[in-house]
């Protein structure tokens, strides 16, 4: 998911509650979701050992590029433009499940 994707879905949702609501979700999404950024930063100083699969959720993928040492470093560089979509997309996944919470309980 692009990250322009992921801000219109967010902002969308954020729009749609009352204000109560809207600092409610907002702070539940600060709390629960992870930076892109902070994976793309695992991924280049640990990526060989899989921490920023893991960290997403993707257990078999982050044992796999544990046991291959990365795939001999090919895979830490493929990642390097792969794992900031896969954070945006696990995120998006806990944003829906969270806005879904807060229009279920208003405040």
């Amino acid at each position: 998911m692009n990250r322009y994707r992921y801000d219109r879905e967010l902002i969308d949702m954020a729009a749609s509650l009352s204000e109560a609501d809207r600092f409610k979700f907002m702070d539940i999404v600060q709390n629960e979701t992870q930076n892109p950024v902070v994976n793309f930063g695992w991924n280049v100083w640990l990526g060989f050992l899989g921490i920023d699969r893991f960290l997403v959720g993707d257990i078999l993928a982050g044992i796999l590029k544990l046991l291959t040492m990365g795939g001999l470093g090919l895979w830490v560089i493929i990642d390097c433009f792969l794992i900031g979509n896969r954070t945006r997309e696990v995120n998006m996944m806990k944003i829906r499940d969270i806005y879904e919470f807060v229009r279920a309980h208003p405040a």
